[in-house]
C-alpha cells in the first residue's frame, strides 16, 4: 500500500503530540511543524488539516496553532466511545480483512512484542497506530472507523501521558490477543478480546 506524503507528514506529527514530545497547550508555527515533520508544506498543511479535524491541534485565528489541552474528563469520554464502538470494529475486521491485512497485523504483533522486551513506549505507541489503522482498512463500516479514528489517537495520548513498561506488557498482550482472533477469522473472540482491551485500558 502506498503512503501519501501528507499521510507521513500527519504520522510523524501524530506521533509527536501523542508522545507528548509536543507538549498539551504548546504554541508552535507551521513552519516549525514542517520541520519536526521532514516533509514540504503542503503535506503538513494537509496534516494539520486532519489533526484539526481531530481535536489535537487547535487553529487559532491572528494567534497560530496550538497542541490541544488534555481535559479532566478526555479519557472518561473517549473510552466510552471505544467501549461501544471497537469491539464491532474488532469483529467486523475478522470477518472481512485481507490476507495482506492479516499479515500486515502479525507484524504489528511482532513489533509489539519486540517493544515489550526493550521497553520502548513510543515504538509501541507508533506500532499501535498502525494496528488502528489497518482495523480502520479492514472494517467495512466506515461510519464506526470515521467515529473511532480521533478518540484511539486521544486515547493514545492520555495513555502515555502515565504509561510505564509494566502497564505496558499488559496492554501489549491484551492487544495481541485481539490481533490473533482477527488473524484467525473469529468474530466472537475478536469482539471478546477487545472488551478486555478497552476494559483494561478504562482502568488505567
Amino acid at each position: 500500500m502506498q503512503t501519501s506524503q501528507s499521510h507521513l507528514a500527519y504520522l510523524a506529527l501524530e506521533h509527536l503530540i501523542v508522545t507528548l514530545a509536543l507538549k498539551p497547550g504548546t504554541l508552535i508555527t507551521e513552519k516549525q511543524l514542517i520541520e519536526l515533520a521532514g516533509s514540504g508544506r503542503t503535506p503538513v498543511r494537509e496534516a494539520i488539516q486532519k489533526l484539526s479535524w481531530q481535536g489535537l491541534i487547535n487553529v487559532r485565528p491572528r494567534v497560530g496553532l496550538q497542541i490541544a489541552q488534555i481535559g479532566a474528563n478526555d479519557h472518561a469520554n473517549v473510552m466510552q466511545v471505544r467501549r461501544e464502538l471497537e469491539p464491532i470494529a474488532a469483529s467486523l475486521a475478522a470477518l472481512h480483512a485481507s490476507d495482506l491485512q492479516r499479515s500486515r497485523l502479525s507484524e504489528c504483533a511482532r513489533l509489539m512484542a519486540a517493544c515489550a522486551v526493550s521497553g520502548d513506549l513510543a515504538g509501541f505507541f507508533a506500532a499501535d497506530k498502525a494496528f488502528d489503522e489497518i482495523l480502520e482498512d479492514s472494517c467495512p463500516n466506515s461510519f464506526i472507523t470515521v467515529a473511532l479514528g480521533p478518540v484511539q489517537t486521544h486515547s493514545r495520548r492520555l495513555w502515555y501521558s502515565t504509561a510505564t513498561p509494566e502497564r505496558m506488557d499488559r496492554s501489549i498482550a491484551l492487544h495481541v490477543a485481539v490481533i490473533r482472533a482477527i488473524q484467525q477469522g473469529n468474530a466472537e473472540e475478536a469482539r471478546a478480546t477487545m472488551i478486555s482491551l478497552i476494559d483494561y485500558l478504562s482502568s488505567q
